[in-house]
């Protein structure tokens, strides 16, 4: 059971520091609004999407006011109207399913008035694809009916719900992260993005992940946006730890072989990282119910309720998580333990034995099918399960047949290199990387491992020159910085778990 703090143990106060320090220096989500998403939205509105609109922000009737007079108004406008909305029309699945393939669009589309999407149609999300039609229909709407003039016009109440939901948002992060124990200052290059939109309708918010980056879009007045936003930041920080663990992921096959039958989107089926995470935040969500001792049976019953839905983890990581509460080290330190002492047959028997209902409570975050996984991924996969014969093979391959990945290929060919101790291929490699890469994070990196190898053979001015070039190849990552200035104060000692590092 949750105990009452009474006292902060002192990595615990270290990390409140560095977390509000964090926060000072630059947000990790991004709360805003965007004209494309805008647009969009006002243009099914105008063709019929009403779902919620009674009880909506009065911006949302105010917006489809001025666009109904624009259209009265102009001939041109109205024709333009009348073409987008028989597509909006002929595309038409249910109203909660049209917000989301349209969302889906807006979220992969350029800024105004052209809206060119940002990604190739092969690489789109299904539903975005389905109504990619609708791209050149609102542009022309857009511009015959006035519609940058409306959104300039209602900016400052956009501005306004993001001053007042800015405060609770910071505080929840503040505290989902106090509770993880991970300061994640290190999260470069990866975005989590909250698109304020009352054109949506308060109760219909809408989570993406594309890749790494996470997207929500909503009305901040709603008490929906409120709850899928821990939900969906919890995917944030927790989805890569999972990922990054594909050995760890094999062993829970047969796991998935006995959630076959619950009632759980096909990809948690295959996928034993989506079913560990999803799992492990629902334990969290369950674990930091307020209420004290006296929630107990509400948070047990969620457990259950989890279970039966097929995250059939969720007991596990609950159980996990209340020893982990006790103890100052971070979520992340503790996850790969919680991973290697789990007793997989165990977790299959409570599995095989568990009820599932017949139909889920479903899953907060949307999922772009995930593509087959690339030359290098797979290479770095067969470094991770100790083949680093076929890590070889595949890096070679890649440096050869994708240029842009070549940077990349040659960094993991150096860490091949050097985990074989043959620092002259190890040179090579990352002085070859060195040439083509243009990532900071990689160009630091590379001068780290090149630091390390000079330092291993005693030649300590080129380790020295080297950790100074990766604190000036401009990676803001306390990883980072932290293994350069470790390299500049001492000479480095090769250890066992060199290849952990970045």
């Amino acid at each position: 059971m949750l105990q009452p703090r009474r006292f902060i143990l002192p990595g615990l106060v270290c990390l409140l520091l560095s977390l509000t320090s964090t926060a000072q220096q630059k947000s990790r989500v991004e709360l805003e609004p965007n004209e494309t998403v805008f647009a969009v939205m006002t243009g099914i509105n105008t063709c019929g999407y009403d779902r919620e609109l009674d009880i909506s922000d009065p911006v949302r009737k105010e917006v489809r006011s001025m666009v109904s007079r624009a259209i009265e108004k102009s001939s041109e406008a109205a024709q333009a109207t009348q073409q987008m909305c028989a597509f909006y029309r002929d595309h038409s699945v249910d109203p909660a399913r049209d917000l989301s393939q349209y969302v889906s669009l807006a979220l992969n589309l350029g800024p105004a008035p052209e809206f060119k999407p940002t990604i190739k149609e092969a690489d789109m999300p299904p539903d975005a694809t389905y109504v990619l039609g609708f791209v050149p229909l609102v542009g022309k709407f857009y511009s015959a009916a006035g519609l940058a003039k409306i959104w300039t016009s209602v900016q400052p109440k956009y501005q306004s719900m993001i001053d007042e939901f800015h405060e609770p948002l910071a505080n929840m992060i503040l505290a989902t992260d106090v509770y993880l124990k991970i300061p994640m200052s290190g999260y470069t290059g990866r975005q989590f993005v909250i698109y304020v939109e009352p054109m949506a309708g308060p109760g219909q918010v809408n989570a993406r992940n594309y890749g790494e980056n996470y997207y929500l879009v909503g009305d901040p007045t709603s008490s929906a946006l409120k709850d899928q936003v821990r939900h969906t930041y919890l995917h944030f920080v927790l989805d890569p730890l999972a990922a990054r663990r594909p050995t760890a992921m094999k062993k829970l096959d047969p796991v998935l072989k006995a959630v076959q039958s619950a009632p759980l989107d096909e990809s948690y089926k295959r996928d034993a990282s989506l079913l560990v995470t999803e799992s492990l935040i629902r334990a969290i969500e369950a674990r930091t119910m307020p209420g004290g001792k006296a929630a107990e049976p509400k948070r047990e019953k969620e457990v259950a309720d989890d279970m039966a839905d097929g995250f059939v983890l969720t007991r596990y990581f609950y159980d996990s998580l209340i020893k982990f509460e006790q103890e100052p080290v971070a979520l992340s330190t503790v996850f790969p333990d919680w991973l290697y002492y789990m007793d997989v047959s165990k977790q299959q028997k409570i599995a095989e034995q568990t009820t599932f209902v017949a139909r889920g409570r479903g899953e907060v975050v949307s999922r772009k099918p995930a593509p087959p996984p690339s030359t290098l991924e797979l290479a770095n996969r067969k470094l991770a399960e100790g083949d680093p014969d076929g890590a070889e093979k595949l890096a070679m391959q890649a440096a050869k047949e994708q240029p842009s990945e070549a940077a990349r290929a040659y960094m993991l060919l150096g860490r091949i290199s050097a985990l074989r101790r043959d620092k002259d291929s190890a040179i090579k490699y990352f002085e070859q990387a060195l040439q083509v890469a243009k990532d900071p994070r990689l160009i630091a990196w590379s001068h780290i491992y090149l630091g390390r190898i000079y330092d291993v053979d005693q030649e300590r001015d080129m380790a020295v020159k080297h950790y100074q070039a990766a604190l000036r190849a401009g990676d803001d990552a306390p990883q980072t910085k932290a293994a350069a200035e470790l390299g500049l104060k001492a000479p480095y000692q090769r250890q066992a778990s060199d290849d952990k590092d970045q």
